[in-house]
């Protein structure tokens, strides 16, 4: 089973493999990485079984015929949240001052594509709404997705780093802390969906997975990484 998802969602696919594979006797090859260089590669014609894309990306996908209508299922709303590198202050970052202060101080802010990836172009929208997407441009660390900036900030020697990306990266990422989702005049609630593509080979293995992605069996990973449903 080929799988194509944000990187919010790897987790729960990861969480559900041994299951899947134990009850199919079919591997699951996931991609993970931001939503919008997943919905390019299912587009160009990438293998794909299930897609995991936020809600309008879903959406768009089923009216371009490449997912199966009516196979659309939420996996939770996913917040968007400030990180530090585990066992490094705290900022405050509860307010639009607070979190203007914090990314000022900070030495690196890191977080993913501004372009592709749903959190990075939201904190690019944050930074310049605060006036700092020019002025602190030399301190941004860019990565494809919120997982590899949060692991390249865990393990950065770098001192007085700040990231910023969906909570659920930074809850299943060793070494950095969720220190808070963003202040509320700049929050951001990701739903992320599944759907099944239209060219799978094996309809009846895809919605199995489906079914295991979005229901009880994985219940305890999404609300463990910080989905909420």
């Amino acid at each position: 089973m080929h799988v194509l998802s944000g990187g919010a969602a790897a987790a729960v696919v990861k969480g559900i493999q041994a299951e899947f594979e134990q009850a199919t006797g079919s591997r699951i090859d996931g991609t993970f990485s931001a939503v919008g260089m997943m919905r390019d590669k299912l587009v160009s014609g990438a293998p794909c079984d299930v897609v995991i894309l936020t809600k309008p990306l879903i959406e768009q996908l089923i009216a371009s015929g490449h997912v199966v209508a009516g196979s659309a299922r939420s996996l939770g709303l996913v917040k968007t949240g400030v990180a530090v590198r585990s066992g490094t202050p705290h900022p405050r970052v509860q307010t639009r001052a607070e979190l203007h202060a914090a990314m000022s101080a900070a030495k690196g802010i890191y977080f993913p594509d501004p372009d592709k990836a749903t959190a990075g172009i939201h904190f690019m929208n944050v930074l310049k709404a605060l006036g700092l997407d020019e002025s602190l441009r030399s301190k941004f660390r860019i990565f494809p997705n919120g997982a590899t900036a949060m692991g390249a900030m865990a393990l950065s020697n770098e001192s007085s780093l700040i990231g910023c990306t969906q909570i659920t990266e930074i809850n299943y990422t060793q070494g950095v802390d969720l220190v808070a989702v963003l202040p509320a005049e700049f929050e951001l609630n990701t739903n992320y969906t599944l759907g099944i593509c239209t060219h799978t080979q094996n309809l009846q293995q895809a919605q199995l997975l489906a079914d295991l992605l979005s229901g009880p069996a994985s219940e305890a990973v999404r609300r463990q990484g910080g989905f909420e449903f």
